[in-house]
């Protein structure tokens, strides 16, 4: 019948699913608990390069704020 599809469909549903939601996980743990930053046009690599350097660590998502400024 129709119902015997349900258990593979919902497996297949989660094996698509999980991958995505671990990835974002792993990006907020390796990064310092804040999300994945991406850098789609020059400015925003500019901004990113801009962080590295203020940070004092040269890691872009450990900024505090103006007081790293040298």
């Amino acid at each position: 019948m129709w119902y015997e599809i349900l258990p593979a469909f919902g497996l297949m549903t989660a094996c698509m699913i999980i991958p995505g939601i671990l990835t974002t996980h792993i990006h907020k743990f390796t990064n310092g608990g804040k999300e994945k930053r991406i850098a789609r046009n020059p400015w925003q690599w500019y901004l990113m390069e801009r962080d590295k350097r203020v940070s004092g660590t040269n890691q872009y998502f450990t900024s505090q704020g103006l007081e790293n400024i040298k």
